[in-house]
């Protein structure tokens, strides 16, 4: 992709050089509107117009020999055959000589390579025979089986371009989900302007039953929007002033007024079309073995079909057969079928399970996910909602309530972590603004540390009050409330006084005696989540398709215990710090390796990036954070935990399409190659046969586009 000033040059040299390899390539535009354009002017004529002239010449030739079946002699006159078949050879068929042609060049073969001898070798015969033949004396020719051939092949080239085209189709509705205008408010008025031309920071209005052309912050208005196209959520969602909308959304019965926060390529839906389409370029990892075996494959049928014309030859004597056989050997082992048989499949699972809200944003994340047998889970805003309250802030004794809740607000006011929202919602709440707060530093998984009016602060989890010595002793009534909260699934935080948040620092990394003064606990902050509705429905999928769980969560061992036997887990692990995450993921790997068993981990969390890059599969809630997303190869365009289990079914029907696909590939050959070396397959049925087999398995793939999450199919 490229811009039309900057990269002309680049594309055209890349362009030679792909037409050098023997392959065709188009370079494409980028209008700013996020969605490539060809540069290329369309062509003249329909795509099937040359299959139609090549089938209208074709086919004087090929009904004499069925009348001939039936006792009709109407064959054509010699020179009027070599005509007719001429014209399909060199013109038609000139496509497969030049293609045919670069290859060699390239030292590699192809189909088309193929073709061209089989095809020529009819030919030549049969140009070979009406020339030596005695005059008034009709001989044999074969102008029908090339002529036959070609148009065959060309009909198949047609048909499977016109599949593969079927198994774009999730793209590019999503493509087509943009709008083409927008109405940007100027000077208050509404003025009609082209998408390419809006900037963000524009106010945009969307009228009721219009698509939302940019990703917008709402300033004013309420409406339901339909995201299925981007999210696959079936049910239109509530968005009113300070939530975010995405571009291609289409709005319900509200009036709402916009800030443009991206337009074309930056958007949500130019950044999934991107993706989408790099998944589908990419090479799966089984398509590496498709690659040697297709290496060798030309050069071996080639050695077929001389070893068939010598038998046939220098064995019986029939050489004019022999050439016939061989030029059949030629045709039914063209390998389009073996070359089409995994990226069909990868194009038409990565483009249905996009248009259901699951993103794949590599190949090889598609492959691996059919073997996963375990799944980690993050906890907070992955397996519950991520929109912790703060149920109780208790203090210790010398302090307050409300001091507690101010020199918590303080410390938490910079952050974006949930129990920090909490902390601001709360104080909001209780129209408490919170003090200035300075020197305050995160400690990744344990808590942040600070200095508000003078006073060193701690504020973080059980297991960092440890570290830092200030933890209470069992049988005081803070330790006793915390462990009765802790029991019910909840989490605690503490927040301390003393020590300098340098050395605070220090202590969480030295462990237990890192200050020389123990902080004093100032009180308690408790903490509550609900699960997400659809989180136990997906962890009984996922035990259905055979998959153990487990869950990962630097929470406390009651909070998460009580969320593993609320959610049937089979396997938790509390107080887990990120780098921990990781190393949990990878000795699950570990385990799972010598089985061929794969490893997901699913968060949403910048502190989940780690593990999700360490797993086979990592698998990012899109309501999380961009880190999460960009360590991942699947985003589930919603934040719903079900869609883990679809993401596997995909893969898993995927990956059988492949195999499916690569057997039928293979049987073609391995059938047809003896029937033809035998005599039992003549050339124009080899031609119809190896058509047939490329678009059988472009077919077979289509049929994922039938697929459905397991909700959808359940609800019909």
């Amino acid at each position: 992709r490229h811009t039309a000033a900057a990269g002309a040059g680049t594309a055209a040299a890349l362009v030679e050089a792909v037409h050098r390899a023997g392959y065709e390539a188009v370079p494409v535009a980028d209008d700013g509107s996020g969605e490539p354009a060809p540069v290329a002017a369309p062509p003249r004529w329909p795509a099937w117009a040359p299959i139609a002239a090549s089938a209208a010449l074709t086919l004087p030739l090929v009904l004499p020999m069925v009348a001939a079946l039936w006792g009709q002699h109407a064959m054509l006159d010699g020179g009027l055959q070599l005509l007719l078949a001429g014209v399909v050879q060199f013109v038609f068929g000139a496509r497969f000589y030049v293609a045919g042609f670069k290859a060699v060049r390239a030292g590699a073969g192809n189909m088309d390579l193929l073709v061209a001898l089989g095809t020529s070798a009819a030919f030549g015969l049969s140009l070979w025979q009406w020339l030596r033949a005695e005059p008034g004396v009709m001989p044999h020719l074969y102008f029908e089986a090339s002529a036959s051939v070609i148009t065959l092949v060309l009909l198949g080239k047609w048909l499977e371009s016109r599949a593969k085209r079927q198994t774009t189709a999730a793209l590019r509705s999503l493509q087509a989900l943009r709008p083409d205008v927008a109405r940007v408010l100027i000077g208050g008025q509404p003025h009609e302007l082209p998408l390419r031309q809006v900037r963000v920071g524009d106010v945009v209005q969307v009228r009721p039953g219009e698509r939302v052309p940019v990703d917008g912050l709402v300033l004013d208005g309420a409406s339901h929007l339909d995201e299925s196209m981007l999210t696959g959520e079936s049910l239109p969602v509530a968005r009113g002033p300070g939530q975010r909308v995405t571009g291609g959304s289409m709005n319900g019965e509200g009036l709402l007024t916009l800030r443009t926060l991206a337009v074309g390529a930056e958007s949500v839906l130019a950044r999934i079309v991107r993706l989408v389409e790099s998944a589908q370029a990419k090479k799966a990892p089984i398509q590496r073995l498709v690659d040697q075996v297709s290496a060798v494959f030309v050069p071996v049928v080639l050695g077929l079909a001389l070893l068939t014309l010598l038998g046939w030859g220098l064995g019986r004597g029939q050489w004019e057969a022999g050439i016939l056989h061989a030029v059949a050997v030629l045709v039914i082992a063209c390998p389009c079928a073996l070359g089409l048989a995994t990226p069909t499949a990868i194009m038409a699972g990565t483009g249905v399970a996009a248009r259901h809200g699951i993103l794949i944003q590599d190949a090889q994340a598609l492959e691996l996910a059919h073997a996963v047998r375990t799944v980690a889970f993050d906890k907070t805003g992955t397996l519950t909602e991520g929109r912790p309250q703060l149920l109780l802030h208790e203090p210790a004794a010398g302090t307050s309530a409300d001091e507690l809740l101010d020199l918590a607000a303080a410390l938490q006011a910079g952050s974006e972590h949930p129990l920090a929202r909490a902390v601001g919602r709360a104080a909001e709440a209780a129209r408490r603004p919170p003090p200035a707060a300075s020197s305050v530093r995160a400690v990744a998984g344990l808590g942040v540390a600070g200095v508000v009016a003078g006073r060193s602060l701690q504020l973080g989890s059980s297991r960092w009050m440890q570290q830092l010595g200030a933890a209470p002793l069992p049988g005081q009534p803070l330790a006793a409330a915390a462990a009765t909260w802790q029991a019910q699934g909840r989490t605690v935080s503490w927040l301390a006084e003393g020590g300098g948040t340098d050395a605070g620092a220090a202590a969480a990394e030295a462990g237990p005696g890192g200050l020389v003064a123990a902080p004093r606990l100032l009180g308690l902050l408790v903490f509550g989540d609900t699960l997400k509705p659809g989180a136990a429905a997906a962890v009984a999928a996922l035990h259905a398709l055979g998959v153990k769980t487990v869950l990962l969560t630097g929470d406390n061992p009651g909070s998460a215990a009580a969320v593993a036997a609320a959610l049937g887990l089979g396997e938790v692990h509390a107080e887990v710090l990120p780098e921990q995450k990781a190393e949990h993921v990878a000795a699950l790997r570990r385990a799972g390796e010598a089985r061929g068993e794969r490893v997901a981990m699913v968060g949403d969390g910048i502190n989940d990036a780690p593990a999700l890059a360490a797993a086979d599969v990592g698998i990012a809630m899109a309501t999380g954070t961009d880190v999460a997303m960009q360590a991942a190869g699947v985003t589930l365009m919603r934040g719903d935990p079900t869609l883990v289990a679809d993401a596997i079914d995909i893969s898993r029907r995927t990956y059988a399409k492949i195999r499916q696909n690569l057997f039928w590939a293979f049987v073609y050959n391995v059938v047809g190659i003896p029937l033809a070396a035998l005599g039992w397959l003549n050339p124009v049925l080899a031609g119809a046969a190896m058509a047939m087999s490329s678009v059988s398995v472009v077919s077979n793939a289509l049929l994922l586009r039938r697929w459905r999450p397991a909700a959808r199919r359940d609800a019909s």
